[in-house]
């Protein structure tokens, strides 16, 4: 699974996570301290933590309290002298506004690094998320959509950058030792220029990849569906609202399906009261700004947080059946009853 032809301008390899290839990220951008990398509060806390881990600031944007995708108004908000990259989330599978973010970060020199980790066959405008910035990355963990076990995708738009990359991946190594180097007369010798680390894909994942891609558009197909069932039978029930209608030029991957509860107090009683009916709900993606570690919970960031006390992401995947879909749906119309 790793292309370095990529499409036009694309240069693509394999990882084996997509965190470790936010990590690698970073240092390929040569983010660093003094440096301040925009992140929407409603995001993995992977990706926050790669960017913390180079010395530079996370900062904190707001998302759209419906759709929880950031906009290029509340990442402009956030932008000082010392922004040097933005890297925002497709939340649930579904594009974010990609024109107007794109040409802000054109208009103020800044590094668009995309995280399409919940977006893996997500387009926009006929275009796949993961290739409107300088960088994109797609996660194939056990929890995705498609499923490695483990491993990721990069891909850059720089042939010096994804050079740069593909050393820190392996080892920093300048070339192959062992059977697989042809070229050099002694080839157990060999010479770094960088201390890179060991984040390359195993051929193992690698092989499941394959057979996962061939699977990949059935199992987008499966998931709208049950989205659209979702939809039909939830969105007459008063007390709550159903996702936003995906706009006709954005495709989803739909990743997650969520619901958000018009009383606060809802959202919790609801997700205890499913659980012990054996319904396993949660919420993605708890705002980054009330982890005392990144030490901004001084922010205020209300689109978010009103978010974050009324969604709850209820369950779906390619194996659910459209009976185990309306026994969920089910349970919640009983809630108030």
């Amino acid at each position: 699974m790793d292309n370095e032809g990529g499409g036009a301008d694309n240069y693509v390899t394999s990882v084996n996570c997509c965190t470790e290839g936010l990590f690698q990220v970073m240092k390929c951008f040569d983010i660093t301290e003094g440096d301040e990398v925009i992140l929407p509060t409603c995001h993995f806390v992977g990706t926050a933590n790669a960017i913390a881990d180079t010395g530079a600031k996370v900062v904190f944007c707001d998302v759209d309290d419906r759709s929880l995708n950031t906009t290029a108004k509340y990442i402009e908000e956030k932008i000082t002298s010392r922004t040097k990259a933005v890297c925002i989330l497709h939340y649930g599978g579904v594009p974010c506004e990609l024109d107007e973010i794109v040409k802000l970060c054109e208009e103020k020199n800044l590094i668009l690094i995309e995280d399409t980790a919940t977006a893996v066959a997500s387009l926009y405008k006929g275009q796949a998320c993961g290739t409107f910035g300088q960088a994109g990355l797609w996660s194939f963990d056990a929890m995705k959509i498609l499923v490695c076990g483990d491993g990721g995708m990069i891909c850059l738009k720089d042939e010096k950058n994804f050079y740069k990359l593909k050393q820190n991946l392996y080892l920093g190594l300048l070339s192959q030792s062992g059977f697989s180097n042809s070229v050099d007369s002694k080839w157990w010798e060999f010479q770094i220029d960088t201390f890179g680390r060991r984040g390359i894909m195993n051929d193992i994942s690698s092989a499941i990849g394959l057979v996962q891609l061939q699977k990949l558009p059935s199992f987008i197909e499966k998931r709208k569906h049950i989205a659209e069932l979702y939809d039909s039978i939830l969105s007459n029930v008063e007390w709550l609202k159903i996702p936003p209608k995906i706009e006709d030029y954005k495709t989803s991957s739909y990743y997650m399906y969520w619901i958000q509860t018009n009383a606060k107090e809802d959202r919790d009683t609801l997700a205890t009261y499913l659980r012990k009916n054996d319904i396993y709900t949660t919420f993605r993606y708890y705002p980054l700004h009330w982890v005392d570690l990144y030490g901004q919970k001084s922010v205020k960031l209300n689109n978010a947080e009103e978010a974050a006390y009324r969604t709850l992401c209820l369950p779906i995947h390619q194996s659910l059946s459209d009976d185990e879909v309306e026994k969920i749906c089910d349970l919640i119309i009983k809630y108030k009853e």
